[in-house]
Formats: C-alpha cells, structure tokens, sequence
C-alpha cells in the first residue's frame, strides 16, 4: 500500500529519490546518534569525567546490542521492500504483522538477558574501578529499556522498507526533544546523575516505539502484533527475514564486540584518555550517517526494483547513490577536522580530555571517506540477498585485522594511545577492500538481476 509519504524507487529521478528518501535517514540518524551524545555532554559538564567515562563504556557495551538489531533490521527491510515492490497488498500486511512481532519477542528476550550479564560485559571491557558503579547502574538501565530499541529499529525498517523515510524522522525529532528535556531536567536539576541520564534514554525510546506502531497500523491498515498468525503462518517470512538479517546482525554485533575489546586496550591508559577517545567515537558516528544513511538506502532501492523486475536501475542507481555518499562525506570530513577542538570541547572542557579527543578525531577524519564506500557497497549487496559473504569479509577486516594490529602495538612495555586511533582506518581499509574484490568476482550475476544468498 502506497502513501503520499513513500519514495517509489521504480520510477522517476533516481538521484532525486535517492535524496529525497536519504535526507530523512540522515537526519533521523543524527537524532538517534543524539540519545548517547546528549548523555555524554550533560554528564561531562554536570557530573565529571568519572561519569562520562562510565557512559563512555557503557555506550559502547549497549552500542554492540543495538548495532547487533541494526543489522537484523536489514532482514526486515528487503522482505518488506520486496513484497512492496511485487504489489501484494494483503501479503505486505501480512509480513509486516510477522515481522514486527517477532522484533517485539527479540527485544523482550535480550532486555532479560542484557540485565543479568551487565556485570560480566564491564567486567570484559575491563572498566576502571573509578567508574564501575555509575558503569553498572547506567548500563543495567539501560539494557533494560533495550526491547523499544530493538522494536523501534525493525519499525523503521518496516516504514523505510516501503517507501517512508520521513515518519521515522518525524518520531524521532520528538523523541529525541523528550530525550533533551529529561537529560537536563535529571541529570541538570535534580543531580541524579548517570541514572538521570539512562532513564530519559529509555523514556524516549519507549515513546518512539508506541508511535512506530502507531504509525505502521496507519499506514498499513492492519494491526502489527499478532503472535497466532507467527506461530500459524510466519514462519517463511521469519525465515527469510533471519536469512538476510541474521548475517548483518551478527556482522555488526561482532564488530561491536571487538569494540569492547578495544575499549580494554583504551583502559590501559588513563581515566582522561578513556573519555577523550569516547567523544571521538561519537563525533565519528555523526561524520558517518550520510555513509550509513545512502548505504540503507541502496538496499531498499536494490529491493525494490529487483521486486519489481527493473534491474536496469540498480546499475544507475549504485553509481549515483555512490558519488552523492561521497561527496556527502567529505564535506562533513573537512568541517569535523577544520572544528575538531569545538567539538570535543563541547562534551568536557578538561585539556587532557580535549587534546586527547582531538588528535583522534583528525586521524579518522582523513579516512571516513572510505567508510562511504563500505557502506553502499554493503547496502547494493545485500539488496540482492548477499550477506553472508560480506559479513565474513568484514568481520576479517574489522576485527580480524584491527586486533592484531592492536595487539602487535599496544601489548609493548610502554603502549602508545596514537594506535587506537589508527586501528578505526585501518580497519574501514581492509574491509573495504575485501568487499571490492568480493564484487567484482559476483558482479556478472548482479548485471543479470540474480537475487540470492551467498
């Protein structure tokens, strides 16, 4: 079913619906990438390093969970898309109940599971004794509200899948607004400190969720939960959605794994460093989103057209799709490295944290340009159905040869910081690489329209 807010990629300007369906994704991203930032910047100025330091590790601890149904929410969105685009309005109903029901059972069973394991996962990360308790109480809240994350995020693949970008956006600007008010309101005036900070999280995230339902069931005309017709029918469209998303997620879950294991390294220097290099890695999320955003996009739009039978698109469509993330990217590298003390500042204003923050993140500036490569090419590949390969491929880049060169430098009698800011590009590199090499031996059958798994 079409709506006067959907991006039909079958017809018309490709690069004009290819921004048209981005821009929101970008800006929709950079609302959800504020969630954790905010905490950090009320935290870093009202609470201190110590608790920044502890949002830091705790970030990065419910960042792999999140990254994990990130990637699942991939499934989602090529079963969707592809149903949208064949035009079977009853079997798009029907995979949409399917599929948001089984993300609400997801996200139900790992908030139980994140809430029992929180001490084992600080534990791993190797967190400070200086901010374990604020880690423990920040990280435990907020794995707890993780179920309207994960709901949250297949929702958004359901609504991106069949067209509609901007109610995404829509929800999370007010939630986001809700974020900020209770962040300040917390954590600024009522002193509650990292708790403050990991309760307004949740509350936002629940909102967003209760409108993502509602805006489904709108949309759509149809309810969106519905565990009789899982247990009854669901299990083709289950399968499919585990088929395409369960590569990503475990892709990016791994590489959000290795992120703990960088952390530990990252604790080897001190509690300063540890919140320097903190707000580094969020000033490289925002950098990353237009990668991210025109990376999701050309999966829907692979989808789509492939659904529809337009393979002839799809060739178009990726050389355009690549130039705009490009270009997108560099802009925001050059003002990033240009602003860099700015934007560090912004979240502590302690020397030692900023000098830190600031030398990381003119490292990674000069290679996020890479990152948009990796992102639509990923995006084009699992468009037609090809994910296992490419999980594989990045988790040797990103893991595989970022820890041994973390391990090869760093485990010396006196480690130096500047390696943690190198393994990020060094990282994106080999990925990169092996994904192009990857493409260009599977290229004939793509050309010919082929969608299957790898």
């Amino acid at each position: 079913m079409r709506t006067q807010q959907s991006v039909d990629f079958t017809r018309g300007n490709i690069i004009g619906s290819i921004v048209a369906f981005s821009l929101p994704i970008v800006l929709g991203e950079l609302l959800q990438n504020l969630y954790n930032s905010v905490d950090a910047i009320v935290v870093g100025n009202f609470a201190g390093k110590n608790a920044l330091a502890a949002v830091t590790v705790g970030g990065v601890i419910s960042n792999m969970v999140v990254m994990f149904f990130n990637g699942m929410s991939v499934g989602t969105n090529v079963t969707i898309s592809k149903a949208y685009g064949f035009g079977n309005a009853e079997e798009l109903r029907a995979k949409v109940r399917v599929a948001f029901t089984f993300s609400l059972l997801l996200g139900v069973g790992f908030s139980l599971l994140g809430i029992l394991f929180t001490p084992q996962l600080l534990e791993l990360a190797g967190t400070q004794p200086e901010y374990y308790a604020e880690a423990l109480t920040y990280l435990r809240i907020y794995l707890a509200g993780l179920m309207f994350t994960v709901i949250y995020n297949n929702a958004a693949g359901i609504l991106r899948a069949v067209g509609d970008s901007r109610t995404p956006f829509n929800i999370l600007a007010l939630a986001c607004g809700v974020n900020i008010v209770l962040d300040v309101a917390l954590t600024g005036v009522l002193r509650l400190g990292v708790t403050g900070v990991a309760l307004a999280t949740v509350c936002s995230q629940a909102l967003s969720t209760v409108l993502a339902y509602r805006a489904i069931g709108r949309g759509q005309g149809t309810h969106c939960i519905d565990f009789g017709e899982l247990w009854r029918a669901g299990a083709p469209t289950v399968r499919e959605i585990l088929g395409i998303g369960m590569a990503a997620g475990i892709q990016s879950a791994l590489i959000g794994f290795s992120n703990i294991f960088v952390t530990r390294y990252t604790n080897l220097f001190s509690t300063a460093s540890v919140a320097g290099i903190g707000i580094a890695q969020r000033i490289d999320r925002f950098v990353i989103l237009p990668a991210k955003s025109f990376g999701i996009t050309m999966t829907t739009f692979v989808s789509q057209n492939l659904g529809a039978g337009r393979n002839e698109r799809v060739r178009d469509g990726v050389r355009q799709c690549m130039f705009t993330a490009l270009a997108a990217t560099l802009v925001f590298s050059v003002l990033v490295y240009v602003f860099a003390r700015a934007c560090v500042a912004l979240f502590n204003p302690e020397e030692e944290v900023v000098a830190v923050g600031v030398a990381m993140v003119r490292v990674l500036a000069l290679m996020f340009w890479v990152m948009a490569v990796r992102e639509v090419l990923l995006g084009y590949l699992r468009g037609y159905g090809r994910s296992f390969v490419p999980m594989v491929l990045s988790l040797i880049g990103m893991i595989g040869v970022r820890q041994v060169y973390l391990a090869a430098t760093l485990y010396t009698a006196q480690p130096e910081i500047k390696h943690i800011y190198l393994c990020y590009p060094i990282g994106w590199a080999a990925t990169t690489g092996l994904l192009l090499v990857y493409y260009l031996l599977v290229r004939g059958k793509l050309s010919q329209g082929i969608s299957e798994p790898d």
